[in-house]
């Protein structure tokens, strides 16, 4: 049941990466106004977590409904910091072999913007499954935003993301 803290971790810790992404070059420069018909952006950025904590709300050892993991960090295209993440996510389902669903939301803070991310996703004792979360909502230049992220962890503190944004 140790395991479940790693593995669990390291999914929500992709989840939150994956959460928080919207194109950094435009959020950067300003560029790209509202269009009609609403066109997709794809780009990639890193999540590197700054820091996590694992609320255990029952006491018990080993994953329990209701266990959340909050984590927040930075996010980079290239190696230059495009922005900040935070995200929160609860556990929603336990199974056997340390198989259990988590439940986020999350965003991306970008100078032009926030974008909002929410999402589930299943973690069994081989790692996450896919990790794909749905843009909810944004603020700024990011108002009108949907879409959909993926994560892929490379480490337990770093996550590959793929941003599809519609605007």
């Amino acid at each position: 049941m140790r395991h479940f803290k790693h593995v669990g971790l390291s999914a929500a810790t992709g989840l939150a990466a994956l959460l928080f992404c919207s194109h950094p070059a435009s959020a950067a420069t300003g560029s790209g106004g509202d269009s009609y018909p609403p066109r997709e952006e794809v780009f990639q950025l890193v999540a590197k977590q700054t820091q996590s904590a694992f609320v255990d709300v029952d006491g018990s050892t080993g994953p329990s409904q209701g266990d959340e993991f909050v984590i927040t960090g930075n996010l980079f295209r290239a190696s230059v910091a495009v922005g900040t993440y935070s995200e929160i996510c609860t556990l929603t389902r336990t199974a056997p072999m340390d198989e259990f669903d988590l439940q986020c939301a999350g965003d991306l803070a970008l100078p032009l913007g926030q974008l909002t991310v929410e999402g589930r996703f299943t973690v069994t004792a081989a790692g996450p499954g896919n990790i794909d979360l749905a843009i909810t909502g944004g603020t700024g230049r990011y108002r009108t935003a949907q879409g959909f992220v993926h994560a892929d962890n490379v480490s337990s503190t770093e996550t590959t993301i793929t941003v599809h944004l519609v605007r």
